[in-house]
């Protein structure tokens, strides 16, 4: 008799961003005549720049050819496009890294989720709280989160980031062995400086820690003193592994394309206290489990390195980036409070009258016909929060921000 993984079944009965397509498309059903505007998942709308186009066909008319074609790619991408990435985003920051501890993927998520594979199922964890719902489900299927009590999985450590702290993580009074840190923050939109970030690397240092940092949205940080990098800080390459994405970099979201970098320096111990670098057994679980990242997309990739992609990538991130400033400055005229959205795009937005962000999301979808992401599905701390995203066409901002005016108004 085969037998179900266990864990499975504790997992939530949906995923977050399921849950509200339910909750739309039954919105949809009973009011067919209405215009939803959605504001509420992170999926962009500008198409891609002429650079990525125009090396996207050349690469399909490489797959038209004898001479040119590219079957099975290195499971862990192609170095030419391994070698720009380092040439363009670390060395400008004066960051060191060899390409082959860049490992090329079909998007972070996939990483992320992949990631804890790399130790053993009952290290201990860390997760800011609110978070990005992958990291905690991945390690729900594999055992590590525990029993879920009360709103909060008994094995993790939750690092609440709120008002009363400014949304920055408190360092856990005890040690554990994982911490999920990202930044610029999905979802409050929040970043951490420089100073912040190094006591997160002095901690892992001093008690032998690895920290998963995930930098998606590094590209929206505005001001410079912000990091876009953990490698920025000293001693990173010993306990941090990188996450990065093209999806919201590029909208890549359809086209998969993204990397990690698991530096050389980085190891962990076996229970008899041998050291290993982890980077080889990525590499040797990324041959087993993964065919590599299609040529085409690695080409679409490279293609942003380039002078005109870098600029046709910046108008673009610009864009969102003013449709942030036009949804924050109009939810704050409206007497809400909002935090992020200045070096992210995300906009953290607190319910007036610390009302359920569930049901504030139903109040704003069949009040406004706008729909927003509610903040607890990020996590116990995401409670009276919910999320809006900038990655909405200008059009649709400006008049979600009309609707929510005049629903609010009422």
């Amino acid at each position: 008799m085969a037998l179900i993984n266990e864990h499975l079944l504790k997992l939530q009965r949906n995923y977050l961003f399921a849950d509200i397509a339910k909750k739309v498309n039954a919105f949809k059903t009973t009011h067919p005549k209405a215009n939803v505007i959605s504001l509420g998942i992170g999926d962009v709308t500008q198409p891609l720049c002429p650079a990525v186009i125009e090396a996207m066909h050349r690469a399909v008319d490489d797959m038209a050819t004898e001479e040119h074609f590219h079957g099975y790619g290195p499971e862990q991408g192609y170095l030419w496009l391994r070698e720009a990435i380092v040439k363009n985003d670390y060395l400008p920051r004066g960051i060191h890294l060899d390409p082959s501890e860049i490992f090329v993927n079909d998007g972070a998520k996939s990483d992320t989720g992949n990631i804890g594979e790399l130790v053993r199922w009952d290290n201990s964890m860390a997760v800011t709280d609110p978070i990005y719902p992958v990291y905690i489900d991945s390690n729900v299927m594999n055992g590590r989160a525990g029993v879920f009590e009360n709103g909060r999985w008994s094995n993790v450590t939750y690092m609440p980031c709120n008002e009363k702290n400014d949304f920055v993580p408190q360092i856990p009074d005890h040690r554990v062995d994982m911490i999920y840190l990202c930044y610029p923050n999905n979802p409050t939109g929040m970043v951490l400086s420089k100073e912040e970030l190094r006591k997160w690397v002095n901690y892992a240092l001093h008690n032998d820690s690895i920290i998963f940092f995930d930098a998606a949205y590094e590209a929206y940080i505005q001001d410079d003193a912000i990091p876009h990098s953990i490698y920025e800080i000293r001693g990173a390459r010993k306990v941090a592994i990188e996450f990065r994405s093209f999806s919201k970099t590029a909208g890549f979201t359809g086209i998969r394309c993204g990397y990690t970098v698991v530096p050389k320096e980085l190891t962990a111990e076996t229970m008899q206290g041998e050291r290993h670098a982890l980077a080889p057994f990525w590499d040797r679980r990324q041959c087993t489990k993964f065919n590599g990242t299609s040529y085409i997309s690695q080409r679409a990739a490279e293609a942003i390195y380039t002078p005109e992609g870098k600029q046709q990538v910046k108008d673009t991130i610009a864009y969102y980036m003013e449709n942030a400033r036009i949804m924050r400055e109009g939810l704050q005229r409206l007497g809400l409070k909002t935090y992020g959205g200045e070096n992210a795009p995300y906009i953290w937005v607190k319910t007036p009258g610390n009302t359920d962000s569930w049901r504030f999301f139903e109040q704003m979808l069949y009040g406004a016909q706008v729909v927003c992401t509610p903040g607890v599905g990020f996590g116990p701390a995401g409670e009276g929060f919910v999320r809006l995203t900038a990655f909405g066409r200008r059009s649709d901002c400006k008049e979600a921000m009309r609707r929510i005016g005049e629903w609010m108004s009422r």
